[in-house]
């Protein structure tokens, strides 16, 4: 190459490098990297976690908590031993490609203002799920809100006429009060949590939400004092239960909970509960919905398998035009930085008798799923 060519090169180089700055515009990005520092299009730091996505109209779209600052002991802490952190709201984030993320805002805020407000900042929203309903073409969020003092362990939902916002607030409850699951004991009926917690409804904390081919949608969530998972059946608008419900893996203290659909059969991801310090996590399948379930044991495999990657399940996404393709979402906390937890996105795989397998990949892009 001659000087002059050289110095073209570089002048070209510079000029573009000049032309991206005085724009605005962020690199284009064409792989995933997990636990790496992931930004938007401005340049900030993506700040959705323990969320889900959505694809709609060839659009994916990406909600999650706002979070801000570090943790802290709750005024609960004597009894209960956690940290905990405030609203900040909910955010959401675009992109045709799941490698370029558009910031799309707050689509769920805050209440600065009202303490008796379920969104009031100084209580809890976590693990935020978006879902479209065809019959009513709304977009339902369902998320776990709770009290200072995590005593509230209750779902809220909120509506929005459009994917990007903004969400109307509607309300928040216990599911199922006054309703027995359909394989209550006879002994659960007269003892315990589900009977303590029967008539004002069922605790539910940690929780995902899961559309089935038929269009009927079902809400996972840790119940009984995160001791016992519920899954409930929703109405057909996707706002409240319908009162169909079942308890599945009693006593093993699950949260996390992440669900999809593979050749018919039912895949479940989940954590144990140890607060913000990571796990072994956990799967399972079954051929209903309802189950029963069979645990197939930590889907992870290699270096830091046992601790799942050093990070905690939120959600299992679908990608689009590839068959059999899904995509492992996690939240690697920093507790004491949260706008700095990371993301952990992992290609599912599964072996010769169908369990998932999980393997960690420095930097991936959908290629993968053709191998």
């Amino acid at each position: 190459m001659t000087m002059r060519n050289l110095n073209m090169k570089t002048g070209l180089t510079l000029f573009a490098l000049i032309s991206l700055i005085i724009s605005g515009c962020q690199p284009q990005k064409s792989s995933i990297k997990p636990g790496e520092v992931w930004e938007d299009d401005n340049g900030l730091f993506i700040n959705a976690h323990g969320g889900g996505v959505l694809y709609h109209d060839g659009t994916y779209y990406l909600y999650g908590e706002m979070k801000e600052g570090e943790t802290y002991l709750p005024e609960c802490n004597k009894s209960w031993g956690g940290t905990r952190v405030d609203v900040t709201g909910v955010s959401c984030y675009s992109s045709n490609d799941l490698f370029n993320w558009k910031y799309e805002g707050v689509v769920l805020p805050a209440v600065e203002d009202d303490p008796s407000h379920d969104l009031y900042k100084g209580n809890v929203l976590e693990r935020p799920k978006v879902i479209y309903n065809a019959k009513t073409n709304k977009f339902v969020m369902w998320m776990h809100v709770d009290s200072k003092d995590y005593s509230k362990a209750a779902a809220g939902v909120a509506v929005s006429n459009f994917p990007t916002g903004p969400f109307e607030y509607i309300e928040s409850f216990r599911p199922n009060a006054g309703v027995w699951p359909v394989n209550a004991a006879e002994a659960d009926t007269t003892e315990g949590i589900l009977a303590r917690d029967f008539e004002g409804g069922q605790m539910a904390r940690d929780m995902t939400i899961f559309v089935d081919d038929d269009e009927k949608a079902y809400q996972f969530y840790s119940s009984e004092n995160n001791a016992t998972m519920h899954i409930s059946e929703l109405t057909d608008d996707y706002l409240r239960p319908t009162g169909k419900y079942k308890r599945v893996f009693p006593g093993r203290k699950m949260e996390a909970p992440a669900v999809f659909k593979k050749e018919g059969r039912y895949y479940f991801i989940a954590s144990g509960c140890t607060a913000w310090e990571p796990n072994p996590a956990r799967s399972a399948v079954a051929e209903s919905i309802w189950g029963p379930w069979e645990e197939l044991g930590n889907p992870c495999i290699g270096e830091g398998a046992e601790k799942t990657f050093t990070s905690q399940s939120t959600y299992v996404l679908p990608v689009q035009g590839k068959s059999d393709a899904f995509i492992f979402m996690a939240d690697r906390w920093n507790k004491d930085d949260l706008p700095d937890s990371r993301y952990i996105w992992l290609p599912i795989k599964f072996d010769e008798s169908g369990k998932i397998v999980l393997e960690w990949h420095d930097e991936w892009d959908l290629s993968v799923f053709d191998k």
